[in-house]
């Protein structure tokens, strides 16, 4: 069977999955199934990437497996922090965005092989890189359901999306604890490209737009980091810089490379 149509099925199972566990579906979901079942898809993606990213020898990657490669982490981290932590809420959007993330890697043009990645630092960046993608991907999902549910604290009937979270004051410390360990994670992702950079190239990080963007999204997580702990940050300001940190991050590097392949036609 062609990559193309494997990457299809599991689109489309992740996208069923993300149907029958949508918020307000009616009847009971059984917990443990819709923590496992996303396995599955997982599995399969996990393969096809291990197949298309590092089956040459190097790392290929474009606009279309940068995403499915970040989606894969995020379902995966996802689905290990639901055993541990009240963020099971989030289950039918982050396999909503895998979905339709597998989706543009079985139809969009194919990745290239990227310069010097056979070589493990490069490796160990990337994966930094990408695991603290899925961090914050998380965290802006779990910062928009908060303003949800901030926003319907006092109706008497709440919509199925925010009926039955844990407390406000939990699901922001949540927020919190993805934060934190995705900002350790996007320090050490710049860190470890200057290294690699001067390694390689004898010079730090070149200033280019996915440095600067890179350099703005850890700015604002940092700034929102800091101000949570001097002066308590919380609510609509928490969430606003959540948010502004994360477009920052995704401009660094998908934003970029949509331009590049979607409007430049460079690949």
């Amino acid at each position: 069977m062609p990559d193309t149509a494997l990457y299809l099925i599991a689109a489309f199972a992740y996208l069923g999955l993300a149907a029958w566990l949508w918020p307000g579906r009616p009847g009971e979901r059984n917990r443990t199934w819709s923590r496992l079942l996303p396995l599955a898809p997982l599995a399969l993606h996990l393969v096809l990437l291990q197949q298309d990213v590092l089956g040459a020898g190097g790392v290929s990657l474009g606009l279309a497996s940068s995403l499915s490669a970040i989606a894969a982490l995020t379902v995966l981290i996802y689905s290990l922090a639901c055993w541990l932590y009240p963020i099971a809420g989030l289950t039918a959007f982050v396999l909503a965005f895998a979905g339709a993330s597998v989706l543009l890697h079985a139809v969009l043009p194919a990745a290239h092989m990227i310069p010097y990645s056979e070589q493990p630092i490069f490796r160990l960046h990337l994966l930094m890189a990408m695991t603290a993608y899925s961090l914050f991907t998380i965290a802006a999902l779990h910062a928009v359901l908060i303003a949800l549910a901030d926003h319907h604290l006092h109706k008497p009937v709440p919509p199925a999306i925010v009926a039955g979270l844990p407390p406000l004051l939990t699901l922001e410390r949540m927020l919190f604890y993805l934060i934190e360990a995705g900002f350790v994670l996007l320090t050490l992702t710049l860190v470890s490209g200057i290294v690699f950079s001067e390694a390689i190239f004898g010079k730090p990080l070149p200033l280019n737009h996915k440095t600067v963007f890179g350099v703005v999204s850890w700015l604002t997580f940092a700034a929102l980091l800091w101000g949570r702990r001097r002066y308590g940050w919380r609510g609509q300001r928490a969430i606003v810089w959540t948010l502004a940190g994360f477009v920052s991050l995704l401009l660094a590097y998908v934003g970029v490379q949509f331009v590049l392949e979607m409007v430049l036609h460079r690949i």
